[in-house]
């Protein structure tokens, strides 16, 4: 158990937070990686998972040394009164990913029990408002416990997808091995815009006792958070390059495989990772609040945020669409995480770590 907490709780909620509109309906993966190419796709693959262990074995650190556990007052140690700047990113992500993985539910919902779009919106809301209100350990214990649900049930299509198409997926890969695509700017893009969401889930900090465990579960938590992209981006190659117009390019591939019940358990499967990025984007402007408001930041109001948020979030949804999304919103805002937050920690922050300094400026 103590292992699960200091070392695999990270991962596994840091998995949670960015899973929702990316490796579940495999569009971002499309756009990032496999567009390049898929040989190209996996090499960038591995610079965005370098990329997040780095950058949150530091942030975790950091966080642990300073006591600072919500993203304002972590930027505020990091960057003084430039945290503002931070948080005006941030939310214009949580907008923008909320959206991207609400439109998708939607579909969702309607493809597995023919529900209307707005149903499973509706779902999405309510699940998320009842975690909210319920907290950071029941958080922690839903995330865990669907990581590994999800785990196994990625390697199941993959497994089943190499056995129906390997000779497919061999192909894809043997043929654009070479193909020269831009796979480090893609996989430093990728990396930015999720690892920019870090502040978020630094409540799961409070598990790690020391530096050393702090720096390793945050190395661990960059595989572990690739590992399910990378399980279903090499099932999505049986389908290249078909799949690259598809707007949820992992339900091409399981109507594919032709077999209902494994499409059914990863659609309830993928519907849960929506809950659970939605969550821990909320549950991390929550912890921001509960900063300054204190006692009065009740359950009831943490489920009253978090339910306008989607609310609002869901709007931009259906008025831009989901693959426009991804593609219109996602480059500025991997910029705008570089600038305001994974720079600042790969240089103030390993600089202050590396010179044995406090990491907080308020603490000296």
């Amino acid at each position: 158990m103590k292992v699960l907490r200091t070392y695999l709780l990270p991962g596994f909620i840091f998995q949670s937070l960015i899973i929702g509109g990316g490796y579940g309906t495999g569009r971002e993966l499309v756009e990032f990686f496999m567009l390049e190419g898929p040989g190209s796709g996996l090499a960038g693959m591995a610079v965005a998972t370098l990329i997040w262990s780095v950058v949150l074995a530091v942030s975790f650190e950091l966080a642990r040394a300073t006591g600072r556990y919500d993203y304002r007052s972590f930027l505020a140690g990091l960057l003084g009164r430039g945290w503002v700047a931070y948080e005006v990113v941030y939310l214009v992500g949580l907008v923008l990913v909320v959206s991207v993985l609400g439109s998708a539910a939607g579909t969702i919902a309607a493809e597995m029990v023919g529900w209307p779009e707005a149903a499973g919106n509706v779902v999405v809301i309510v699940l998320v408002g009842l975690l909210a209100f319920f907290g950071s350990a029941a958080i922690e214990r839903v995330m865990s416990v669907w990581s590994v649900a999800l785990y196994g049930v990625f390697a199941v299509v993959l497994v089943m997808a190499f056995g129906r198409f390997g000779p497919a997926i061999s192909g894809a890969l043997s043929e654009t091995a070479a193909d020269g695509g831009n796979w480090l700017g893609a996989g430093a893009a990728y990396a930015a815009y999720n690892v920019g969401l870090v502040p978020a889930i630094l409540f799961v900090v409070r598990h790690l006792p020391d530096r050393r465990t702090a720096i390793i579960s945050g190395a661990l938590a960059g595989p572990l958070a690739m590992l399910p992209g990378l399980l279903i981006y090499l099932a999505m190659l049986a389908g290249y390059p078909a799949i690259l117009a598809e707007a949820v390019p992992s339900d091409y591939l399981l109507a594919t495989l032709d077999a209902p019940v494994v499409r059914l358990v990863f659609q309830v499967i993928l519907f849960g990772t929506f809950i659970e990025t939605g969550t821990a984007l909320v549950h991390g402007f929550n912890e921001r609040l509960a900063g300054v408001a204190g006692p009065r930041m009740t359950g009831a109001v943490r489920a009253g945020v978090a339910a306008a948020m989607l609310v609002t979030a869901l709007f931009v949804a259906e008025a831009v669409g989901l693959v426009d999304l991804i593609r219109s919103g996602y480059g500025a805002l991997t910029w705008g995480y570089w600038v305001v937050f994974v720079i600042p920690v790969l240089t103030v922050g390993v600089y202050r770590l590396l010179a044995n300094r406090s990491p907080d400026p308020a603490a000296r």
